[in-house]
């Protein structure tokens, strides 16, 4: 199966439980759409939930970076790419945008996961099968322009 570049989520409504009380969506939120997003992704090369159950192992994140851009709202539909942008033999860095709908960026999230025995847990490398899957998504995402956002980090300028 061909990969997408970049994945692209079905859309997502923002429900009114994940809003404050000003009706923007609440930044812990934000969290749980990306992830969703990055859920799917990786399910497509077959890193999902019965790659968790059958091998063990799985995905921690290390460090994540959120950019919040413009606020969406309750009802808002929004999209999320995911883009590997690098990775290494225990370790990928993926790039993810929200964008509404109508076309603009909501926001933007960097993470580092950690590829993890969770028997341990210990930070262990990629059986050769995995690296392979990987590598076939780089490849393919290598594509794809390098995000102008992606390496930022917090300081006051």
């Amino acid at each position: 199966m061909p990969i997408p570049t970049p994945f692209a989520s079905q859309p997502v409504k923002i429900l009114s439980e994940w809003c404050k009380a000003d009706g923007a969506m609440a930044n812990a939120y934000y969290g749980v759409v990306f992830d969703r997003c990055a859920d799917g992704a990786l399910e497509l090369v077959g890193l999902g939930p019965a790659y968790v159950q059958a091998r063990g192992l799985s995905f921690y994140t290390a460090e994540a970076h959120v950019c919040f851009v413009r606020p969406v709202h309750a009802l808002d539909e929004v999209v999320v790419t995911f883009q590997l942008i690098d990775y290494d033999e225990k370790r990928i860095r993926t790039y993810q945008e929200m964008r509404h709908v109508d076309g603009w960026l909501a926001a933007t999230s960097e993470i580092l996961s950690l590829h993890v025995d969770l028997s341990m847990p210990k930070v262990t490398p990629f059986p050769a099968d995995v690296r392979a899957k990987i590598e076939q998504m780089a490849a393919a995402h290598a594509t794809l322009a390098r995000p102008s956002r992606a390496g930022k980090h917090i300081e006051l300028s």
